[in-house]
């Protein structure tokens, strides 16, 4: 047997709703290294299944079930031997492409279940990598029947059953088109966040309101500082703000809950 019929398989999976803006860039970047696309869709109302088709996609309509269920089931409608797990609006570098279709040539893949990738965060077009943006590392790629997601509300990740590795090439990561877009985002995880930790039976500390107060300034000076966010400009400042208010409110918005359960 040749070692092109040995050579394992892999699947880019991805969820989707409305990405038309990143979702060619995202399928164009795997195209040469993937056997195979699937996409769920959650009922985009833009061009994102059209073109996901034009990029040789299966694309697969389902009802928002949440995160990590909408992403395990996009797990479980894969062929390959491995699995890269892409949100809609990472793009991987010509680097990492290289990276990746070599690790899986390897014939014993260094006995990993799964590899981390570092993502470059972008806001629009600018690249942010200092006050904690970066590496940002997740585990994308993995083998098959050995990662799921976890079953959380926000934040969820991807948990395998063997040894983790990490990739050294980065992908980018086009979250964003603008700041509002970022801060929005923030909002919304702050009350994911809250409500994911409503109903656990939570340290008082978490929802305490000198936390509300401490925790925020110390994340912003973490982040601002000891990690450079300041090298990022003005951008830099505005994001590291917006992220250490995040942190308030996710401690505001749990303490409300706690208080009317």
């Amino acid at each position: 047997m040749s070692a092109a019929d040995t050579k394992p398989s892999l699947s880019l999976v991805i969820v989707a709703q409305n990405e038309e803006r990143t979702i060619e860039q995202v399928l164009a970047s795997a195209q040469g290294i993937v056997d195979e696309i699937v996409l769920v869709d959650s009922g985009s109302t833009d061009r994102t299944k059209e073109i996901a088709r034009t990029c040789s996609a299966r694309v697969v309509e389902q009802p928002w079930l949440g995160y990590s269920a909408q992403k395990n089931l996009a797990i479980d409608l894969a062929k390959g031997d491995w699995i890269l797990s892409l949100d809609a609006d990472e793009v991987l570098t010509p680097e990492l492409a290289s990276e990746i279709k070599a690790t899986l040539a390897r014939a014993d893949i260094n006995g990993c279940a799964g590899y981390t990738i570092g993502r470059i965060l972008y806001i629009g077009d600018t690249a942010v990598t200092h006050g904690g943006f970066y590496p940002d590392a997740q585990l994308r790629l993995f083998r098959a029947g050995l990662g799921r997601f976890n079953d959380r509300l926000v934040h969820e990740a991807i948990r395998v059953d063997g040894t983790v590795g990490k990739l050294q090439a980065p992908m980018r990561h086009y979250a964003y088109a603008t700041v509002a877009d970022f801060a929005a985002a923030m909002e919304k995880y702050a009350r994911l966040s809250a409500q994911e930790y409503a109903g656990k039976d939570s340290n008082h500390w978490r929802y305490h309101i000198v936390n509300e107060l401490v925790h925020p300034v110390w994340t912003l000076f973490y982040r601002y500082v000891l990690r450079q966010g300041f090298l990022d400009g003005s951008l830099g400042w505005r994001l590291n703000c917006i992220y250490s208010d995040y942190v308030r409110r996710k401690i505001r918005y749990l303490r409300e809950l706690r208080s009317q359960s």
